[in-house]
């Protein structure tokens, strides 16, 4: 086989197209957990500790030149070294918020695959056995 044929059986396996799906729905799902923490669930917790904007906080490592803006991108782009803590809370609860989910479905998926077996047929009356009996012993 020629290698372009190989990767086209690699690439048709259903693990892989599997797992492409999934990594793609999962970068779409990421942008919307993303939205949810910084868009709605980080203000609400800025607006409950006092601080509104948590991508603003973060600590100085190094001298601000005079006349720098004292936000985290201004911070930057003078090429002050910043500690910016601020934005490791707010992806840490990003990366919580998507483990429970994924978690969620897991656990979801797996009680459906351990779901109870179906119950056993009904045991046959006992008339219908005698009946079936009755039939074979004429046929003989």
């Amino acid at each position: 086989m020629s290698l372009m044929q190989d990767f086209k059986a690699f690439a048709m396996k259903g693990n892989v197209v599997d797992l492409a799906v999934a990594v793609i729905i999962g970068g779409a799902f990421g942008k919307i957990v993303e939205s949810l923490v910084n868009d709605i669930i980080m203000p609400i917790v800025g607006a409950l500790i006092g601080k509104l904007d948590f991508s603003n906080l973060f600590l100085v490592l190094g001298k601000v030149p005079e006349g720098t803006e004292m936000t985290l991108a201004a911070v930057k782009k003078a090429g002050v070294p910043v500690l910016a803590y601020g934005s490791f809370i707010t992806v840490s609860v990003n990366f919580l918020i998507l483990a429970f989910i994924i978690f969620m479905m897991v656990r979801m998926i797996s009680k459906l695959k351990h779901a109870e077996p179906p119950a056993p047929p009904a045991p046959t009356p006992e008339d219908t056995l005698l009946l079936r009996e009755i039939r074979d012993a004429l046929k003989k």
